[in-house]
């Protein structure tokens, strides 16, 4: 895995290179994002497909409740910076394995599913606020 790249997010800068942020206060900390968000980290990579797989890495890692035992703080709880890029680099030696590979095609299969899914689900809900719309009740 080559280096990648970890700072602070400031709002209204833009990255030149393949990029994504990570939510670091909240209890959602780790949570990897494709656009810019309050309270993030952003990752910089060389190439668009180690963004996809750090991004990936990232999220099986929320999923897996790994960022949990990093949290800090009582009230806001907060991840630092060098406790993700820990993370991230420990658990990168995972690319390049057939198991992480096949894992991450599925995951990018569901997540097409999930997208189709609630596309069908709103238009549903349209559908049924149509019908009860439509329905000539007496005042």
């Amino acid at each position: 895995m080559q280096a990648f790249e970890i700072k602070t997010h400031q709002p209204g800068r833009s990255y030149p290179k393949p990029h994504f942020f990570i939510l670091n206060k909240g209890l959602n900390s780790g949570k990897p994002f494709g656009a810019p968000v309050r309270n993030s980290f952003v990752i910089s990579t060389e190439t668009n497909e180690q963004k996809e797989a750090l991004f990936h890495l990232s999220y099986m890692l929320l999923e897996s409740k790994c960022y949990r035992i990093y949290l800090k703080g009582s009230v806001i709880p907060f991840i630092y910076i060098a406790d993700v890029k820990n993370l991230l680099v420990k658990n990168s030696k995972y690319f390049g394995q057939n198991n992480f590979e096949s894992k991450l095609k599925a995951l990018k299969k569901v997540e097409e599913l999930e997208i189709v899914f609630k596309n069908k689900y709103e238009a549903i809900q349209e559908l049924k606020r149509v019908l009860m719309c439509s329905m000539k009740f007496e005042k």
